[in-house]
């Protein structure tokens, strides 16, 4: 699929994309960001209304008019649930006078376990999904974009597209 045949969109949050769609991008490898957890956090009010993550799912759709890629991303208005402790960040930020919520973070809530964040169908998807991660971002009036835990064979996808990569160390 060429890049330049996919359009992409947010979804209205995970439970309005087919789980099949969703599952076909996610596989099963990793249950923290298949649609049967993540919408389970939508269905129980985990996560939307005031629990400060708003699902924002970054969708790139093929020709085909199905998913080929997703991202499970949410506008963040705090920094409970990442297991990232920026709120240093967070307050530097508006010292110097800007608004660091919302974000935009890309991520398996309440789960600091990596694994992709990226969910491809085509993973030659990739760079368009970043692209449109980054979009988002700038058309949604969000001050940056986080992805986290992310799945190591995910870091040259973003690592290509210029976003800088977290060094930490998980004991597991």
């Amino acid at each position: 699929m060429p890049m330049n045949a996919v359009t992409a969109r947010i979804a209205q949050g995970v439970t309005s994309i087919a789980a099949e769609d969703w599952e076909a991008c996610s596989g099963t490898a990793n249950p923290f960001v298949g649609h049967a957890f993540l919408s389970a956090l939508e269905a129980s009010k985990s996560v939307g209304g005031r629990s400060g993550w708003q699902a924002l799912p970054v969708v790139v759709d093929g020709p085909d008019g199905k998913p080929a890629g997703i991202a499970p991303a949410y506008a963040k208005s705090h920094s409970q649930g990442e297991y990232v402790f920026d709120q240093g960040w967070a307050d530097a930020w508006e010292r110097a006078g800007g608004q660091y919520y919302p974000k935009l973070q890309i991520a398996a809530p309440f789960s600091p376990v990596p694994g992709p964040r990226l969910l491809l169908r085509d993973r030659e998807q990739a760079p368009a999904l970043i692209a449109a991660l980054e979009a988002v971002t700038d058309q949604s009036g969000l001050s940056s974009a986080h992805a986290t835990f992310i799945d190591p064979d995910e870091v040259p996808l973003f690592e290509a597209a210029g976003w800088l990569i977290r060094q930490g160390t998980q004991f597991h």
